[in-house]
Formats: C-alpha cells, sequence, structure tokens
C-alpha cells in the first residue's frame, strides 16, 4: 500500500505548502512507472474493501502492472503530448492515467483514501477474509489494523460477527502469521508475462545478442520469487548500464561489471541480470538454472574428474585440490549445456529434473524418463462453459479446442448441488447433451466435407459429454447412477465440507474412487496455491483404491492449483494410479493452463504411457467403458 511519505509531494494530501517545484515554475515531478503503478494498485484494493464488482477491481491491478513494466517512459510520453498504447489500459483507465502523469495526482485516487483507513488493505491480505468481511469488522469494531485484529481473534471478540467462529479466529491468527512470514511469490502465468517483457526489454538493449531465462522459472518450480535472466554480449558493463536505466526499473537493488539487479515497476518482482561471453553459455545456463542441490551434484562430479565447475567453465584442479592459475589454467567452455553435461560423462538433463531427486543416478543408469509434453495430449478431461461456471458458450469453447489440433474435448460442468456454480440440474444435463450432439454432428459433416479447420486433428474432434461431479458433505454423489451412465466421462470432485476429520474426507474421495462410473477425481487435494491448504486425506489410501480400480487422478493445469502437485503426482504413479492432465479451462484462454500441467508432469517424472490423455479418443472412450455392465 502507498502511504503519503511514500509518494511524491505532488500525491501527498495537501498539507498547504508551496506546490512548485524545484524550478520555480510550478510543474509537478515527473512521476516513475513504478509510482504511477502503485496507484493504480492501491485504486484496485481500495475498490475492492468498498465491494465492487470483481472485474474492475482487476482491471485497476491488469492496467498498474502494465503501466509499471512499460518499456515507454509513461509520464514523459503524456507531458511530450504522445500518450503511449499501454495494453490492458482501456479508456476510462487512461484518462485517469493521462491525469496522473500529467499533473501529478489524482483525484479520483485521494477521494477513494478518505473513505478507508489504507491499513484495511493489509488486513484484506488475510486468507479467507474477504472484503464485504473486512468492511463488517472495520464498521462494527472499528478494526482498521493487522495487530489490531490479532488481538481480536486471540480475545475471541470477532465470533460474535455474523458468519464468524471460533474457527475463524483460529484461521485468522494463521493467515496473519502466514503473510508476515510468506515471501511474496509469482504464479507461473504471471511469471511467464514478466519473463516475455524482460526477453523483449534486454534483446532490444544495444549489444545484446540473445536473453535466455534461467532459475526456478526455467525449472517451471510452482513459484517462483526472482527471475533469472542470462544475456550474451561483448561489452557487458554497457548492457548493465542500459538495463539498470529501463523505464520498467524501479530500483536498482545492486550491480557490478557483468550484472546487475533490479526491482521492476508495478509491484513487479526482483530481476537479476547475468551477462556472459559467447560461446560461453553451456556452463552459465547449467549454473543459473540449478538448482542449487543439483548443482552441488555436477561440481562434485567434476572434481572426481579433475575438474573445478563454475559458471564460467572447467579449470583444471591441482594436486592440492585447487583450480590451476596461470598458463595452466586452461578455461574449458562449451557453447551448449549438452556438451557441457557430455563433459561430465553424463546425457542432458531436462531443466524441470534437477532437483537432485534421482536425476544424477538415473542419468547414470541410462534411466532418464521420456517425459510428456504438450504435442503428446490429444484431448483434454475438464472443462467448463457458461451453462454453469464458466464464461464461454459451449461451441465456443469446443471450436477453441478443435482448433488447438485435439481429438476430443469433454465438457465437465457442474453438478446440482454447487449451487454457487450454477451446477446442472437433470432437466439441463438433458438438454445439454442435445447441444453437443449438435455439435458433432456439424463436425463430422465438415470432416466429411473437408472443411473442417486445417487445425482438425487427423482423428478428427468431437466434444464428450462430461460433467465435475460433487462429493457432497454427506458423502453421497451428487446424481444417480442412472444418470451418470449416460455420460462419456465423469471427472469427481470435493468442494464443500472441507473442514471435516481427516476420516470423513477420506471416506468421501474413496466413495467417488470406487463408484464405477466415477473416471477422474479432479484437483485431488483442493489446494489452492498460497491461500488454501490440501485436504487432510489419507493420501495412502487414496493412491492404492485409484490404483485398485483405475481411477484416474488429475493433475490441474491451473496455476492457481497445479494439482495434484509435483510431490503426491510422482508417488501415485509408482505405486500404479494413472494421471490426467487437464486445464479446467472456463474460458477459452484457458486451455493454455495445459502448459503448466504439462511443466509440473514433467517435474514429477511423468512419461505418456502413464497419461490418459495421451491416448487417441477411441482408446479413451474403451478405458472408461471397462467397467461398464
Amino acid at each position: 500500500m502507498t502511504t503519503a511519505d511514500d509518494l511524491p509531494a505532488d500525491l501527498r494530501a495537501d498539507d498547504g505548502s508551496d506546490d512548485e517545484g524545484d524550478d520555480g515554475v510550478g510543474e509537478p515531478a515527473l512521476l516513475t512507472n513504478g509510482v504511477l503503478a502503485q496507484v493504480f494498485h492501491d485504486i484496485g484494493d481500495l475498490l475492492e474493501v468498498k465491494g465492487e464488482l470483481v472485474f474492475k477491481t482487476v482491471a485497476y491491478h491488469r492496467a498498474a502492472d502494465a503501466i509499471g513494466r512499460s518499456p515507454v517512459e509513461v509520464a514523459r510520453a503524456y507531458r511530450d503530448g504522445h500518450p503511449p498504447d499501454i495494453p490492458g489500459v482501456g479508456r476510462a483507465i487512461s484518462d485517469k492515467l493521462a491525469e496522473l502523469a500529467t499533473t501529478g495526482r489524482l483525484g479520483y485516487h485521494e477521494r477513494l483514501l478518505a473513505e478507508f483507513p489504507p491499513t484495511l488493505l493489509d488486513i484484506l491480505r488475510v486468507p479467507g477474509l474477504g472484503p464485504r468481511t473486512v468492511r463488517q469488522i472495520y464498521t462494527t469494531l472499528g478494526i482498521a489494523t493487522l495487530d489490531e485484529l490479532r488481538d481480536a481473534a486471540a480475545s475471541g471478540r470477532l465470533r460474535g460477527l455474523r458468519g464468524l467462529s471460533a474457527r475463524t479466529e483460529q484461521l485468522i491468527l494463521e493467515g496473519i502469521a502466514g503473510i508476515e512470514t510468506r515471501e511474496r511469490r509469482l504464479l507461473l502465468h504471471q511469471a511467464r508475462d514478466i519473463v516475455a517483457e524482460v526477453v523483449a526489454q534486454v534483446g532490444a538493449l544495444e549489444g545484446v545478442r540473445r536473453v535466455v531465462p534461467a532459475g526456478s522459472w526455467r525449472r517451471r518450480r510452482e513459484t517462483i520469487g526472482d527471475l533469472d535472466f542470462l544475456a550474451e554480449a561483448d561489452v557487458p558493463a554497457d548492457v548493465v548500464d542500459r538495463f539498470a536505466a529501463l523505464p520498467s526499473v524501479a530500483a536498482v537493488i545492486n550491480r557490478g561489471p557483468a550484472k546487475a539487479a533490479v526491482e521492476l515497476g508495478g509491484r513487479g518482482p526482483q530481476i537479476d541480470l547475468m551477462l556472459m561471453p559467447s560461446g560461453a553459455a553451456g556452463t552459465y545456463l547449467m549454473h543459473f538454472t540449478g538448482s542449487k542441490e543439483h548443482n552441488v551434484r555436477l561440481r562434485a562430479r567434476a572434481r572426481d574428474r579433475g575438474w573445478s565447475l563454475s559458471e564460467k567453465g572447467f579449470l583444471p584442479i591441482g594436486e592440492d585440490g585447487q583450480p590451476l592459475a596461470g598458463d595452466a589454467a586452461e578455461l574449458r567452455t562449451f557453447e551448449s549445456e549438452a556438451q557441457a553435461y557430455e563433459f561430465l560423462g553424463l546425457p542432458y538433463i531436462e531443466p524441470e529434473l534437477r532437483e537432485d531427486r534421482g536425476e544424477i543416478e538415473a542419468a547414470l543408469a541410462g534411466r532418464l524418463p521420456r517425459l510428456v509434453q504438450l504435442d503428446d495430449l490429444r484431448g483434454d478431461l475438464h472443462s467448463h462453459s457458461d451453462w454453469s461456471d464458466g464464461s464461454h458458450p459451449i461451441e465456443a469453447m469446443a471450436e477453441a479446442a478443435r482448433r488447438r489440433g485435439h481429438a476430443y474435448q469433454v465438457l465437465t460442468d457442474h453438478s446440482i448441488s454447487l449451487a454457487i456454480a450454477r451446477g446442472l440440474s437433470p432437466e439441463r444435463v438433458e438438454e445439454q447433451r442435445a447441444v453437443i450432439a449438435g455439435l458433432n454432428r456439424r463436425f463430422a459433416a465438415e470432416e466429411d466435407a473437408g472443411t473442417a479447420p486445417p487445425e482438425t486433428s487427423p482423428e478428427g474432434f468431437r466434444l464428450l459429454h462430461g460433467c465435475e461431479l460433487e462429493i457432497r458433505a454427506d458423502g453421497r454423489l451428487d446424481y444417480e447412477d442412472e444418470l451418470l451412465a449416460t455420460f462419456d466421462l465423469v471427472v469427481a470432485s470435493l468442494h464443500v465440507g472441507r473442514r471435516q476429520t481427516r476420516a470423513e474426507l477420506t471416506a468421501r474421495t474413496l466413495t467417488a474412487i470406487r463408484n464405477p462410473h466415477v473416471d477422474v477425481i479432479a484437483h485431488p487435494s483442493g489446494r489452492m496455491i498460497g491461500t488454501r491448504d490440501d485436504l487432510d486425506l489419507d493420501w495412502d489410501a487414496v493412491y492404492a483404491e485409484a490404483a485398485r480400480t483405475g481411477t484416474v487422478l488429475e493433475m490441474n493445469g491451473s496455476p492457481h492449483r497445479l494439482d495434484l502437485a509435483v510431490e503426491r503426482a510422482r508417488h501415485a504413479i509408482e505405486v500404479g494410479c494413472l494421471v490426467s492432465i487437464d486445464s479446467d479451462a472456463h474460458r477459452t484462454a484457458e486451455f493454455d493452463h495445459l502448459e503448466w500441467g504439462v511443466s509440473q508432469a514433467r517435474r514429477a517424472w511423468v512419461e505418456p504411457p502413464v497419461v490418459l490423455n495421451t491416448r487417441s479418443r477411441a482408446d479413451l472412450l474403451a478405458y472408461v467403458r471397462r467397467q461398464d455392465p
């Protein structure tokens, strides 16, 4: 949250002081991209506290991120009479940006700050506390800071408010403790956007030949802290200077002759840039991709073979165990990682595996997995339409899937009891079935006539009818078996009653696994990364029963879920389970979530044969019908 002291004088409340700048002509200070972005983040936060529609608050945050990371000096462009075209900034926000950039202050922002104490935004960060509850706590009890909230929860004062209980107070205390210790981390889709922008901006700097992302992003960890980049250039110091001067840089944390660490504007992360010479990328990429544990193993192997390994290359080691110096210090460098691994007597190890979890041993034994790739997927088993909680019509979702080259897409709108998601009644299920049948007749006719889109799979495309079946709090499934038997594929999931005991939660999950009409357990742990913990299940029992029945466990690609997590998925496969990699798309753009699901499957050592949706449509349907009477 931006406080008055954090802002230039032009953005602070009027204290009656002289508004003239240093030049005496009254022109306000030129605001950096980072300051502009923070103001619009504040507006998004304050509108959330006010209870405005989610799309409106999201629009302000997206605009703030775009402004903060813009390669153009936004305020200067406005003052020079050439307003920049910034993606995600619509007319209403553009007008406010023009006011802020040209005058140094924004009336709308000031009016919002006058309505609520800025510290309420800290309370809004507590997991599980929505804007309505934050307003209720403030207006009823006058609680406006995290310290006051902590005291009220610890003393039992919150449980008297509507909708709050002793359990809520305990969760609030745990949430406050969590946000006070949690490092700010990016989800994968957030990191992807920033990576693309940084690669474009650094790649455009004079003297830069190429830019390569590294670090935890390249290994596709489920959340990302700092972002690491390598750039190839002949004059590193010049590139460092140009990089530090980019308009998107809010602060320079440190810099050296061949490296720099900066913070991006728009609540951006730390960006670490390392310059490398031409022809030496192999060991630089190896070192800066990590992980630290993997690199320790590589350095030990290098020493065993008489070499000292660093990012700069390999140096021979003398009898004293130290790298040789002078004329005897022949530095061995390699253009590619594959060559550097070969020098160590190892095959190339994919970045997703580099966590020191057996990959070195597997490489030496010739047992590295053939990791699943996005192109291996023949379809997607989990998606939604505007018939339940999706945003796009059935036809739009089907067309988007068809044009991805998939052979099938399973439409899995929610079942009846999940009212918040507009779950389908049995009558609406039948209406939906007719819509799907009509679309499939059209798809078949177009394929027969040769008029299907050129991206269409060689085996054609069909929209399969499924559902996301709710496992109710009392353990019953949301539809009767007779209706379940009519679907092409059923995924089951648990959204309600999450605070039940381990025995109750496990029993409910096992009920679904054992039902012959349930084919997939969707997002099995029910987690939301950073905001909601895993369900307290007896996981060994879940794995064993899923393996026995052939019920598939999903690796959900939503970047907010990534569920099953890597460790659980790897163990599930080791005990004989199959998995699916699904998007859980609620709009056409979210089919891209398959990329994140695949990335986590690769980190879990998943190979194509154990992924159900790498199979053809005929083989998929044969598998799910294997238990039919």
